[in-house]
């Protein structure tokens, strides 16, 4: 065992290089993954059939093909039409529109859900189209559909590992490397440990920007109570009180 241990850390340096890629791809993707996803999302919901069709026939499209035979068309067939990306651009393309067409069911629905008395008070008000969804229907959409979005940029995060198949060096290719010099049980656990902590941080993120988003709405605590523990001191005051 000790000798795992010390080919870990001859191999920590290029681990670390492979959770940057990994990171890379999982933060471009996502940010992409975000503007598809909003994109789509409202597209989907036009009166226009022809809008509305075409973003339709896009989500069902990039839901129902595979994410590995996407990657593998940007990366080995794209070429051919005359047009050749990096690796990395390839990852994050192929993973933001793949995430993105499922992203935008969520933000679709998440609209959808806003109460129908809001919509109703915004056309009171005469507010046009854009003022509408901008002002008061998104806020209200964006807080309900984070959830989603998070288990959505768990799962991205976890996809990354496919890049490995077009010579990326990511995580799991590192990984890999430390299985030929250690063995298949030392190396793979290493694995889940780093995927689970990566994961645990966005997820902490993603949970602050939801607690932000319902603040910002005049739902529950503030971000800055939240991490302060406020609520759980005031509590222990009142429960001395009594």
């Amino acid at each position: 065992m000790s000798d795992n241990f010390t080919a870990l850390r001859d191999a920590l340096p290029q681990i670390l290089d492979g959770m940057g890629i990994t990171l890379l791809l999982t933060l471009g993707g996502a940010s992409l993954a975000l503007v598809v996803a909003v994109a789509l999302g409202l597209l989907a919901r036009f009166d226009n059939v022809l809008v509305r069709g075409t973003a339709r026939v896009f989500i069902e499209f990039f839901r129902g093909t595979s994410l590995v035979v996407q990657l593998f068309w940007l990366f080995f067939v794209l070429p051919r039409f005359g047009v050749e990306l990096p690796a990395l651009a390839v990852g994050i393309a192929a993973l933001g529109l793949n995430y993105g067409a499922y992203g935008a069911e969520v933000v679709r629905g998440s609209i959808n859900s806003v109460p129908q008395g809001q919509w109703e008070a915004t056309t009171a008000l005469s507010l046009s189209r854009t003022q509408r969804m901008w002002r008061i229907i998104f806020p209200q959409a964006w807080a309900l559909m984070i959830p989603s979005l998070t288990n959505l940029l768990i799962q991205l995060l976890k996809g990354t590992a496919i890049v490995s198949i077009i010579a990326m060096a990511d995580l799991t290719f590192m990984l890999g490397k430390l299985r030929q010099d250690t063995d298949t049980f030392f190396a793979y656990s290493v694995g889940l440990i780093l995927y689970f902590v990566l994961a645990y941080i966005l997820t902490l993120g993603m949970n602050a920007m939801e607690v932000r988003a319902k603040h910002k709405l005049g739902r529950g605590q503030s971000l800055r109570d939240v991490l302060s523990f406020r609520s759980l001191k005031a509590s222990a005051g009142k429960g001395e009180n009594q």
